[in-house]
């Protein structure tokens, strides 16, 4: 091993023992994302067609009066995107903490990025 790798390896080692649980789960989550071949969800921008993969950290149904919605927030390690079923109650297997890639164009909503009806593969539960 040269220096400059042990360097590194030592850095790596320090950054775990002295990073926040959070921080932790973050990069696992980016990595994770990466590994699948998912953009992330901080460069995503507006009208842009993408694939996000991440875990759900939220699954709330939203009764409105004329069309019901489900949303999930999609968490990646670096943001956040809202996906939301038009006309869906419940869809079986999206629930909070269940990894899934999602495709579909993103919008903005209230300057939060949320995709519409989006396609999605629920991944293996680990």
């Amino acid at each position: 091993m040269t220096t400059d790798e042990g360097r590194v390896s030592l850095r790596r080692l320090l950054h775990r023992l002295t990073a926040s649980e959070a921080e932790i789960e973050a990069q696992e989550l980016r990595r994770e994302s990466a590994e699948s071949g998912g953009m992330p969800a901080r460069q995503c921008s507006r009208g842009q067609v993408v694939s996000v993969a991440g875990r759900l950290r939220t699954v709330v149904y939203t009764p409105r009066t004329n069309l019901p919605t489900l949303e999930a927030d999609l968490y990646d390690g670096s943001d956040v995107v809202t996906l939301v079923w038009l006309g869906r109650r419940h869809i079986a297997g999206i629930e909070p903490g269940r990894h899934l890639t999602a495709r579909g164009r993103v919008a903005l909503r209230d300057d939060r990025k949320v995709i519409y009806n989006p396609y999605y593969e629920l991944e293996t539960p680990k």
